[in-house]
């Protein structure tokens, strides 16, 4: 356990536990913290993560810094953060402080300036998200609003927006969703249960493609057990 302390060398193997350690630990903590705080960068998740990164770093790359202090610290910042989430989900003043609700940028086709400067943007920066939604011109968009996570949510004019099967009254077939039932040769049976259906079944149906199951590179199922099935070749 040398490595886990203070010291004035390591060696390449203990510099190795140390970062295989670190990794671990980080993916645990990650793990526990859930994946919101992944996909989205709140402030309380934009925090959060500069500080985990600084903190498990520097036993990293300092032998005379121990992993002691980093661990209690990052398993004391994760609590932390747990009980903030709760916190936030209970309280709406505190959940209105970590994650303020969205604001107009665009109205009525009218840029507002003021909420250009709470969101600390310039024009330029809006103009750019615009075209990346290919919208033609600002006058087109009813509602741009600024969202917690620092992205924008366009809505357009109804009669700008483009026609759906509803509006022109067509009658489309119901959704049918595939799932993944063979990946490169291997059967989830988790999937062929929950379709209520056996190895033997699922033979049966590779059989007739003249195909066998270890040739299988994908094949998915939809709600009608109709399979798709794509090989190697």
């Amino acid at each position: 356990m040398d490595f886990f302390h203070s010291q004035e060398s390591l060696t390449t193997i203990q510099w190795i536990i140390r970062a295989i350690i670190s990794y671990v630990f980080l993916l645990f903590a990650t793990k526990l913290m859930g994946r919101r705080s992944i996909s989205q960068l709140r402030l309380i998740d934009f925090t959060i993560a500069l500080i985990l990164g600084n903190i498990l770093a520097h036993p990293l790359s300092d032998e005379k810094l121990g992993m002691k202090g980093s661990l209690v610290t990052t398993t004391t910042l994760v609590v932390l953060y747990t009980i903030s989430v709760l916190v936030s989900l209970r309280w709406t003043f505190f959940k209105k402080w970590i994650e303020p609700s969205p604001f107009p940028l665009i109205r009525d086709g009218k840029i507002q300036y003021k909420g250009l400067k709470k969101a600390r943007i310039t024009i330029e920066h809006l103009l750019s998200e615009v075209r990346k939604e290919k919208i033609e011109e600002v006058r087109n968009v009813a509602l741009a609003l600024w969202e917690p996570d620092g992205t924008i949510s366009f809505f357009m004019f109804p009669q700008l927006q483009s026609l759906t099967a509803e509006d022109m009254q067509i009658i489309k077939k119901p959704f049918i969703f595939h799932t993944t039932i063979i990946l490169e040769g291997k059967v989830d049976m988790n999937v062929l249960h929950s379709h209520s259906k056996d190895t033997a079944w699922l033979e049966k149906k590779i059989e007739i493609l003249n195909v066998e199951i270890p040739a299988v590179l994908l094949a998915t199922i939809d709600n009608n057990d109709n399979l798709t099935v794509y090989t190697y070749d």
